[in-house]
């Protein structure tokens, strides 16, 4: 995973070479200091499709990750707005396999960035709405605040998340608030299971080898260039070529066939989260469609 720990190091260890955008840490286990610690009916992306801006405006920096502001397709502007980071980020540490946390209280704080990557704000979570390890890797918070609020103070808009299954071959870009850095590349392909030391991550999205992440991105997310769309959240990669270790992902398909990639970094697709949440960003994993998995 793009750990967490690692990237703190990593950080001092960088601020004397200049800018170098990271997953956790460099050396990072799922992105993070954890696995590394710690990747809508989707529009054609034909040759002919323009390509949206993307810069940082609306991530966040984390004491030891990367993450974003998100809205949901049905979700209002006078909603409270949420947080998208990896579950390794979490503040109380790696959630267990099978362990889902819904409702826990938190006063974690998030740098809000603008286009240019300057923090203008600080958001505080009152909430971990959801977090888990367990076929995917995520944690949402909820805010304090509203997404008009964030929008009339800093003229910030939270980024939409697609609740369409990604396209391989899509161009994307990796947004890394930690280290202020943004990675270019293309979905190179989906993973039927990503096993990263005790974890395992369905249908994962493997990215082609220019998005060369490390500890501290994890949790980065990871836009569609043609709609600016979130279309997963970006979370370890395998360092070293070991096999299923944790900073070393290996690829098992449907017949139990491990494939290891060395220098191939991964996301988690996040399509089937918005079917969770219902009227004023309210989580119901019992809504019809949901499919995130439950305590």
């Amino acid at each position: 995973m793009n750990k967490p720990l690692l990237a703190a190091l990593s950080s001092l260890a960088i601020a004397g070479l200049g800018a170098t955008p990271a997953v956790a840490a460099p050396s990072a286990a799922p992105h993070t200091t954890a696995p590394r610690a710690a990747v809508q009916a989707a529009a054609p992306h034909s040759a002919k499709a323009a390509a949206v801006t993307v810069s940082f405006a609306g991530t966040v920096s984390l004491s030891n990750c990367s993450g974003s502001v998100i809205r949901f397709p049905n979700s209002a502007d006078t909603d409270p707005a949420l947080v998208l980071t990896n579950g390794h980020c979490l503040e109380t540490g790696f959630p267990a396999p099978g362990e889902v946390i819904t409702g826990q209280s938190s006063s974690r704080s998030f740098g809000l960035l603008n286009s240019a990557g300057t923090k203008v704000a600080t958001l505080r979570a009152n909430q971990v709405v959801y977090s888990t390890m367990t076929d995917t890797d995520v944690t949402i918070y909820r805010t304090t605040t509203t997404y008009a609020a964030i929008r009339s103070s800093y003229g910030i808009s939270p980024l939409t998340v697609q609740d369409t299954h990604p396209v391989a071959g899509t161009a994307i870009k990796v947004v890394s608030g930690y280290w202020k850095r943004i990675y270019s590349c293309n979905i190179d392909g989906f993973v039927y299971r990503l096993k990263e030391g005790d974890w395992t991550w369905k249908d994962s999205v493997r990215y082609t080898s220019s998005c060369d992440t490390i500890g501290g991105t994890s949790g980065s997310p990871v836009i569609d260039t043609t709609t600016g769309k979130v279309v997963a959240v970006n979370n370890t990669g395998n360092e070293d070529g070991q096999r299923c270790t944790e900073n070393n992902p290996c690829e098992v398909d449907a017949n139990g066939n491990v494939t290891v990639r060395q220098g191939i970094n991964y996301a988690e697709e996040i399509y089937n989260i918005p079917a969770c949440f219902t009227t004023g960003n309210k989580l119901n994993l019992s809504a019809s469609g949901c499919t995130l998995p439950k305590p």
